[in-house]
């Protein structure tokens, strides 16, 4: 899929805004270096290109001097007190922080094997311990600490699991835990940062599961509390030889907490698409299985709506922080289901039927298809790009696109900068991100 790009188009700022420049908290790509016997092992032509610079690849470095210290005000940037005053106008800090977030998820693509043809089909391309480096994220100061994955809880017949393994793959890599361990970026952050990050629908389980969206209610939780039954199927879903997602994101916090309960710690949960779906639930099952667990905050692209009205006010009272980085010309921030106010009409962001009938929400409700919208939105639109001559599903859609939208916003009185510089280029053939 190819991005084209036309010319700026013009933006008028007024004087006293800053000087924005262009993506300052990054730096051009870095190559990666690995071992002789690690290229050996995992074969040469699964490497070819690995090592050459990607023009408009997005790498964030430790190393650029340009890099904001948050210190004491991290709280702040991660959602204390819900991101006021910090998102329209877009803060700079805030910016930095969501396109560095971003990264972390553009890395579980690059490590993902697309190829079902290939006998490592779903699986992560890198040993843990190369995965930021092996996806293009040197110095980031993160360690990957655990590889999670995925499994649908959909019962094929027989016959299908002997087709070929993209139909049949039950379980598959969905993401990593990487722990900030360098001290510098520890200092600059304010505090030792965990990141969860998780990728979009890739298998063709995963699609189906997606399709599951209808609401369901959340186990060990209020009765009327209910989410949306695939996704909470890819969450706790296991077989005997994968345990769930739920299992394996418990085993590691539980384990960190150990490690760094006792220090300033923040739990960040981060993912487009489908993984957006679960870096939700994700969050709101640390905060139940936890008593000791720290700041959670969720910074999604694109995402699904989860849950119904019962599961947002469940995530409001336990402290959970979301930011959702939507567009509004994204489909698929729009499904699944309805969102009805008190006064029976859409939200802001559907499609409004004023006057509804007092029944018609009690009889969505019946069918299992109310959901409401959770945390707080950064609204970008890809219309308001220059740069985007394309705009169609999977344009909008694309997690690259939400990173340019990032980069080039200023606010809704001027909603792209007009000194951006960012070119959005397709990195060869690939697999729409959803």
């Amino acid at each position: 899929m190819r991005l084209s790009l036309k010319p700026l188009g013009p933006c008028i700022v007024s004087n006293s805004s800053r000087d924005f420049t262009s993506r300052s908290c990054i730096t051009a790509s870095q190559p990666a270096t690995f071992t002789r016997r690690f290229m050996e092992k995992r074969g040469s032509k699964n490497w070819e290109g690995l090592l050459k610079e990607v023009e408009g690849q997005w790498v964030h470095s430790r190393g650029n001097s340009r890099l904001v210290k948050l210190g004491k005000r991290w709280m702040e940037y991660q959602g204390i007190r819900n991101w006021d005053g910090l998102l329209d106008p877009l803060d700079d800090k805030l910016r930095c922080e969501i396109l560095r977030y971003g990264d972390f998820v553009d890395a579980t693509y690059k490590a993902f094997d697309f190829d079902s043809s290939s006998p490592t089909y779903a699986t992560c391309l890198f040993p843990k311990n190369f995965i930021l480096d092996g996806a293009g994220l040197p110095n980031t100061g993160y360690r990957p600490t655990k590889n999670l994955r995925a499994t649908s809880g959909i019962q094929l017949p027989r016959w299908i699991k002997k087709a070929s393994s993209w139909v049949a793959t039950e379980s598959s890599w969905i993401g990593y835990v990487a722990v900030c361990q360098d001290k510098e970026e520890i200092a600059r952050l304010g505090r030792r940062d965990v990141v969860i990050a998780y990728r979009g629908t890739a298998t063709c389980l995963e699609w189906l599961e997606n399709l599951r969206a209808t609401l369901t209610p959340l186990p060990c939780a209020h009765s009327d509390c209910m989410v949306e039954r695939g996704f909470l199927s890819l969450y706790t879903s296991r077989t005997a030889t994968s345990p769930s997602l739920q299992d394996l994101v418990r085993e590691e916090v539980a384990s960190l907490l150990q490690s760094y309960g006792d220090e300033p710690l923040s739990l960040t949960i981060t993912g487009h698409s489908l993984g957006a779906a679960l870096a939700i639930l994700t969050a709101y099952d640390i905060k139940t299985t936890f008593s000791r667990a720290p700041l959670v905050t969720v910074v999604s692209f694109g995402g699904p709506r989860v849950g119904n009205s019962i599961f947002r006010c469940q995530l409001e009272r336990q402290g959970t922080k979301i930011l959702r980085i939507v567009n509004s010309d994204d489909l698929i921030t729009k499904v699944p289901g309805f969102v009805i106010d008190d006064n029976g009409v859409a939200g802001d962001h559907d499609v409004r039927v004023p006057g509804l009938p007092s029944w018609i929400p009690k009889r969505v409700v019946d069918t299992q298809w109310l959901y409401a919208d959770v945390g707080r939105e950064l609204r970008l639109r890809s219309r308001d790009s220059p740069y985007l001559s394309s705009i169609n599903v999977a344009t909008c859609h694309d997690l690259r696109t939400y990173l340019h939208l990032v980069d080039g916003f200023v606010s809704s009185k001027c909603p792209f900068r007009p000194m951006i510089k960012k070119v959005i280029k397709s990195y060869g053939a690939q697999k729409i991100r959803v």
